[in-house]
């Protein structure tokens, strides 16, 4: 005889052994500055304190890169300090290094031996 009770322990085992890895390795830019654009065209930048899987982040001394206001996509040189903030994981759209880029292989691409 099935039960719903068998059926949740089921997908419990399951879970278990599909836990997913993040492909982002934000702890090596823990206490290190980072720039992070947002969904609607804010930025800014900080320095990465914490974070979670869902990309929520705690950023420490940040400053928020003002927009030109006749212009909403074009920042201007003018910033403002928001100090100790979170961010949103679902506003996330980039996050970078401030002091620049590295290229990492493509996680979805699948490697060949040779």
């Amino acid at each position: 005889m099935f039960s719903f009770q068998d059926r949740n322990q089921d997908r419990n085992k399951e879970g278990e052994k599909k836990k997913k890895e993040s492909i982002f390795d934000l702890s090596k830019y823990i206490d290190k500055q980072i720039r992070v654009k947002f969904q609607g065209g804010r930025e800014a930048s900080g320095v990465l304190k914490g974070f979670d899987p869902l990309l929520n982040l705690v950023l420490d001394s940040t400053i928020e890169y003002l927009r030109d206001p006749d212009d909403q996509f074009k920042l201007t040189e003018d910033t403002r300090q928001l100090g100790l903030v979170v961010c949103r994981g679902t506003s996330v759209v980039l996050i970078c290094p401030q002091d620049g880029m590295e290229a990492i292989p493509n996680p979805f691409i699948q490697q060949q031996d040779g």
